[in-house]
């Protein structure tokens, strides 16, 4: 039996949301350590790394037991499903797999859920893992979300891997907040008094303001896109599986702004190196900078195309017009923007009818 589980030369590393060990010793590289502490498989490789049995070299990306939620996983990732998907997708989706296979089975436990066998990973399963994210309900959901997925490319006719989907029938977290801060007018006018038009900042929040879409759009923007005072592209997310091609009307306001500032070759927004943004994530640290510049912390780019659409929504315009700037195939999302701008018309008049005299039949 391995001996009594001892702290030393044991760290731990949270990067990613996943607690992992590690057996650290001066002069030596670290080395990962499976299980938990206390349980014999943790145990063992402590004892076999202070002992110098175990080298770092030996411990190489664990392979999969056939049968297993890890080994269906994998398989899904080389799916053409997956593949499919756009790259930040992709990404996003198999961190949070590889976060759910690293989750205990149980707290404590030695055993994880990439071990479990497909056979007997069910529903209750699922609501186990979307439950220890109820302090986060958007992340609980997308763990439902991807395992869905992978799941629904199981079961599928041509690929049979799996007889169900356990996934299917768990309920998401329902929704307590409107996702990122939609930013209020006064703070668009504050962010414009702080970069003024010329700047780089400035023309970021006009091509999100004046087009309504995403960052991952709006980097790409160029001159290549303009034709006739209209705006050409095709959307970036999903644009390899249901691609979206709009075609927008070029703002006077958002015009005046381009021409004002130094853009570059192929995209008006430059980095300081005067090259393209290599990616949305690049992006949005440099806007979240040049909002705090702006005193304005609890900012970002995404809250941006909330704006979009609630000003349209605001100035009367319909769901679908609405759908027709921003891409939306489903007025799901829109129409919380036509219900709240409906209220506030609804309850101004109401309340305007408060100043007339009552009706006197008598």
């Amino acid at each position: 039996m391995p001996k009594k589980f001892a702290k030393k030369y044991v760290v731990e590393d949270t990067t990613g949301g996943v607690l992992r060990f590690y057996f650290r010793k001066k002069g030596q590289k670290k080395i990962r350590l499976p299980g938990v502490p206390g349980s014999d498989e943790f145990n063992k490789a402590y004892y076999d790394a202070l002992s110098g049995v175990l080298s770092a070299e030996q411990i190489g990306p664990k392979r999969s037991t056939q049968g297993t939620l890890r080994w269906l996983c994998e398989k899904y990732f080389q799916s053409s499903d997956y593949m499919r998907l756009d790259q930040r997708t992709r990404l996003v989706r198999k961190q949070i797999i590889e976060h759910i296979w690293a989750e205990p089975i149980k707290p404590g436990s030695g055993k994880l859920f990439e071990d479990v066998p497909i056979n007997v990973f069910g529903p209750k399963a699922v609501r186990v893992l979307r439950d220890r994210k109820s302090d986060l309900p958007e992340a609980g959901n997308s763990r439902i979300k991807a395992l869905r997925a992978v799941f629904n490319w199981a079961t599928a006719k041509d690929v049979e891997l799996a007889m169900s989907n356990p996934a299917r029938d768990v309920a998401y977290f329902k929704g307590t907040t409107d996702g990122f801060h939609t930013w209020t007018e006064a703070e668009v006018e504050q962010f414009e008094a702080r970069h003024p038009v010329g700047t780089r900042a400035r023309l970021a929040m006009a091509l999100m303001l004046y087009t309504g879409q995403r960052r991952s759009d709006i980097i790409l923007f160029g001159k290549q896109h303009v034709s006739g005072g209209q705006i050409k592209f095709t959307q970036q997310k999903n644009r390899n599986r249901k691609p979206i091609t709009l075609e927008l009307p070029i703002h006077p306001d958002l015009q005046e702004i381009i021409d004002a500032t130094k853009c570059g070759d192929l995209t008006f927004l430059v980095t300081d190196f005067g090259r393209p943004f290599k990616n949305s994530n690049s992006f949005g640290t440099y806007f979240r900078r040049r909002c705090n510049e702006a005193g304005l912390p609890h900012c970002s780019a995404h809250g941006l195309r909330k704006v979009a659409a609630t000003r349209l929504a605001n100035r009367g315009a319909t769901e679908h017009q609405i759908m027709a700037v921003t891409g939306h195939t489903t007025s799901k999302e829109v129409t919380r923007y036509t219900k709240a701008a409906n209220q506030r018309r609804l309850a101004k008049s109401a309340i305007e009818l408060m100043s007339k005299p009552e009706n006197d039949d008598d």
